[in-house]
């Protein structure tokens, strides 16, 4: 399963994209500010700063903070525990994908749904064994 964020709105305060699974649109994103990193990770601003454009493999993983099996982002250079869950600001992103529906300036919303939506895709993919990633750019 391919999964796609183009970020199509980087703004000075949070990033808007949108999340396509296998060439399909499914929904909006939300996310820190994309922030040019250093070899080192200098620029990274912790809590702030949205993770590199690239490829990464996703897994289900239990979350401590949310308690429950969740999608994680693995081997984001100087990033740790990268998860797609929900939110409504790049305030609740801490370099996270919040999925949501971008209605409203600077945010979004509907996060719990579009979740809960998207999470037994993935799940489905992941029991199949099948290889699960996002490339964003």
């Amino acid at each position: 399963m391919q999964l796609f964020l183009n970020r199509f709105f980087k703004g000075a305060d949070y990033t808007v994209g949108h999340l396509s699974i296998d060439g399909i649109v499914f929904c909006d994103t939300i996310e820190d500010v994309v922030r040019v990193l250093g070899v080192n990770g200098e620029g990274k601003i912790p809590d702030k700063t949205a993770i590199p454009a690239g490829t990464y493999k996703i897994t289900l993983a239990y979350s401590p903070k949310f308690k429950r099996i969740m999608p994680l982002l693995l081997n984001v250079p100087f990033f740790q525990g990268i998860l797609i869950h929900t939110g409504n600001t790049q305030d609740d992103s801490s370099g996270c994908i919040i999925v949501g529906e971008n209605k409203v300036k600077g945010k979004v919303i509907n996060s719990q749904i579009t979740f809960n939506k998207l999470y037994p895709i993935l799940k489905k993919a992941y029991d199949n064994r099948e290889t699960i990633q996002i490339t964003i750019i």
